[in-house]
């Protein structure tokens, strides 16, 4: 019963908050939207418009490889402790061979053209 009424008040929460920003917010455009941006471009188009999926696929391939190099050295420390060098070098070089064919990978499908 009150996992009912819970749910039912966010609900009723959520749509009480959208609406009450849909009626009070302002939409009258000013010369300020209009004016060029902190890092001195010219607006040419409206800030609506849908961004070219390039600079996502971008994005989450610079996520993907970051994360991957940032666990690279506390995992060769790990390693080394546990198992000793020989046995380190086998699995760094796994670990960069599989970085690597990822971004030959991406290369070769077109990601990373524009």
């Amino acid at each position: 019963m009150f996992l009912i009424f819970f749910i039912f008040l966010a609900f009723s929460i959520a749509f009480v908050i959208q609406l009450l920003s849909f009626l009070f917010s302002s939409q009258i455009t000013d010369n300020e939207k209009f004016s060029t941006y902190e890092c001195g471009f010219e607006p040419y188009e409206d800030a609506r418009n849908s961004v070219d999926i390039h600079f996502y696929l971008i994005a989450l391939l610079f996520i993907l490889f970051d994360l991957e190099l940032a666990f690279l050295f506390p995992w060769i420390s790990m390693t080394y402790t546990l198992s000793g060098i020989f046995t380190n070098f086998v699995f760094i070089s796994d670990f960069l061979i599989e970085l690597g064919i990822g971004f030959i990978y991406a290369w070769k499908i077109g990601a990373f053209d524009w």
